[in-house]
């Protein structure tokens, strides 16, 4: 997966505002537990997605997370042995001992589970919607080396993805068992490594360094910066009106409480309205 420039009010936006959303998206998903305001910030990110241009992206990576989430829940119900409902009874397992399932521990899994998902999904929208060039440049005052340095490094993976695609589809076509994936990975590693050399003896021959570039004039924060600095402050906040208000209360153990009242549905509305907002003016948008 690769940034690519989209005509989408996230891509338009500078990359402060884009990782605030980002980040914002995910501290919801950290901060709330009840499982229907958690449900509707995963359904916020793929909305997110889908209305950035990138919501192919975000279904493959919701597959690739899935035997994930299903490893977590499966893992977390085998092992806790809170909760008062007992919804199958295993026996004596190995190294497990006696094992009961309950529903309480059955439940919080699928909570942890698709928290897990959500934040996958949460780092893949900012993977394909912000801007990794200007990300860096928002480090640059505090060291431009290193921006620098990190900006060539994300700029080689890319470069290694290809070279071992095409490493692959050659030795296919070879006659013989096909080489193994340490070898492909040895192979591919080097040529990077070459690549790397040659980048920094180009950077060395125009004089990098040399002299300290003039400082650059800051364009004006546009509509999209504030309509994201403003969802994002306003995603934050219901999520720490859901957890410390009592608005969305969920408790696993040791019995079951999630309620689904009006301030759940309120909450949950709000969340999916302020994330989603930003995206309605697709005024003048530009690729």
């Amino acid at each position: 997966m690769i940034y690519r420039r989209r005509a989408s009010p996230l891509h338009s936006a500078r990359a402060g505002a884009g990782c605030t959303y980002c980040l914002a998206l995910a501290i919801a998903a950290l901060m709330v537990s009840n499982p229907i305001v958690l449900a509707t910030v995963a359904l916020a990110v793929l909305g997110a997605g889908v209305a950035a241009g990138v919501g192919r992206e975000l279904r493959r990576a919701a597959l690739f997370a899935l035997p994930v989430a299903v490893a977590i829940a499966g893992i977390n119900a085998l092992v806790t042995r809170s909760g008062l409902t007992v919804i199958f009874r295993l026996g004596d397992l190995p190294i497990l001992g006696n094992t009961d399932i309950t529903l309480e521990a059955t439940v919080y899994g699928g909570v942890l589970a698709l928290r897990a998902v959500t934040l996958i999904l949460c780092g893949v929208l900012y993977t394909m919607a912000v801007d990794p060039d200007e990300v860096l440049r928002l480090f640059r005052r505090v060291s431009f080396r290193s921006a620098l340095s990190a900006t060539l490094a994300t700029r080689m993976v890319p470069v290694l993805i290809r070279d071992a695609k095409r490493l692959a589809d050659a030795q296919r076509c070879r006659p013989g068992p096909p080489p193994s994936r340490l070898a492909l990975m040895r192979a591919a590693s080097s040529g990077v490594l070459d690549r790397a050399l040659d980048v920094a003896a180009a950077l060395e021959v125009r004089g990098y360094g040399a002299a300290r570039r003039p400082p650059s004039a800051r364009a004006p924060y546009s509509r999209h910066d504030l309509a994201f600095a403003a969802s994002s402050l306003a995603v934050v906040a219901l999520a720490i009106a859901a957890r410390f208000g009592g608005l969305a209360p969920f408790a696993a153990y040791p019995s079951l409480r999630a309620p689904a009242n009006a301030a759940v549905a309120a909450v949950s509305v709000g969340l999916l309205v302020c994330a989603l907002l930003p995206f309605a003016d697709r005024r003048g948008l530009r690729a």
